[in-house]
């Protein structure tokens, strides 16, 4: 401050840029693929979401083929024994009966058969998906399917060329058994008496306690031909030549096991292929290109928590299932010698 006066104030530099219509056009461009950006994750998200589907246990997983396309081949696995309709199987058959992408059906069947009942409401659950949603069933045979596995595979219909068995598959095994085991000679021999008091003696018809009598056999055998004759039915509805030739299904209709190469010569198989082959029959009779098409399979999803819970937790109860199936009298459409024990320990498991 010099002679007492303020010093002269400095006035502000003000610098005006223009608008530049190439900045504004660069920030067009990144919010147009920003917007882009989004859109195609949306697209995406909503094109693999499919791949959680998920009903009653059952999730769908990739399979083979374009992992981003739309049409699907779905394939459901009938493994193991057949002992009940609702689960595991029946869940497969719901997914892809509800899903309007599943065009065609690839049916891996590897199953000594099961129940009479539990095999035949899972036919009738695939014949129905085939025929309402009016698209193919192939089927794939693995190590076995026989008895009840070769009952579920008639489910194709009448199309041609669409069992497929690999090189070493064992199938047909077509007939009916309802175990019985008499014990009573072991009873007899350590002096134990069966003191059951029933309303009739036909209520234990199928006791293990004591001889059958003649009049209660051919009772039961009269059940076992009725059940065998809609085996031989069911067999005709998915190899049509056996109408016309009814004979030479009874001819190896005897509970006999098959290998692939003389199944086919009997007609029960069509052709030698692994699943591969089932798929590309599956495509093809979708008309869709297998290179252009989603395979997708449906398992169980693995719980921590859940494992062997059943079993773990009440070993009693179990073995009290157990214990009941392989007592209960049942019919079976099943490869084995001993199908009530099998059925007991699948039960138990």
């Amino acid at each position: 401050m010099t002679n007492g006066q303020d010093p002269p104030q400095q006035q502000p530099i003000i610098i005006k840029h223009g608008s530049s219509w190439f900045l504004r056009i660069i920030a067009f461009v990144g919010w147009l693929g920003l917007m882009f950006a989004g859109l195609i994750i949306i697209v995406q998200l909503a094109a693999t979401a499919q791949y959680f589907n998920e009903v009653d246990g059952v999730s769908e997983n990739y399979y083979s083929g374009d992992k981003m396309a739309t049409d699907k081949i779905a394939l459901i696995r009938v493994e193991g024994l057949i002992m009940e309709g609702e689960g595991y199987i029946r869940n497969q058959i719901d997914l892809a009966r509800k899903d309007k992408n599943v065009k065609a059906i690839v049916l891996r069947v590897d199953s000594p058969g099961g129940s009479v009942s539990a095999s035949d409401y899972i036919y009738h659950h695939l014949n129905e998906l085939r025929k309402d949603r009016e698209i193919p069933l192939v089927v794939s045979m693995g190590a076995s399917a026989t008895s009840g596995g070769y009952y579920v595979s008639m489910a194709v219909g009448d199309e041609e060329d669409v069992i497929f068995a690999e090189p070493t598959t064992i199938t047909g095994s077509i007939g009916v058994i309802i175990p019985h085991y008499d014990v009573s000679g072991l009873m007899a021999e350590y002096h134990i008496k069966d003191d059951s008091i029933a309303s009739h003696d036909r209520k234990q018809m199928l006791s293990m306690t004591r001889t059958m009598p003649e009049d209660q056999r051919e009772l039961v055998q009269g059940l076992v031909n009725d059940m065998f004759t809609r085996f031989k039915d069911v067999v005709k509805t998915g190899r049509p030549a056996y109408v016309k030739d009814p004979g030479k299904l009874d001819e190896l209709a005897t509970g006999e096991v098959y290998l692939t190469d003389q199944a086919i010569k009997l007609g029960l198989v069509d052709k030698v292929g692994f699943v591969e082959a089932a798929i590309e029959r599956a495509a093809e009779l979708a008309k869709l290109d297998v290179k252009k098409t989603r395979v997708v399979a449906y398992k169980k999803p693995v719980s921590l928590f859940g494992i062997g819970t059943a079993s773990v937790a009440n070993p009693t109860e179990s073995l009290m299932k157990a214990v009941l199936n392989v007592t209960s009298p049942k019919a079976y459409y099943l490869d084995s010698s001993l199908p009530s024990l099998s059925a007991g320990l699948a039960t138990a498991q």
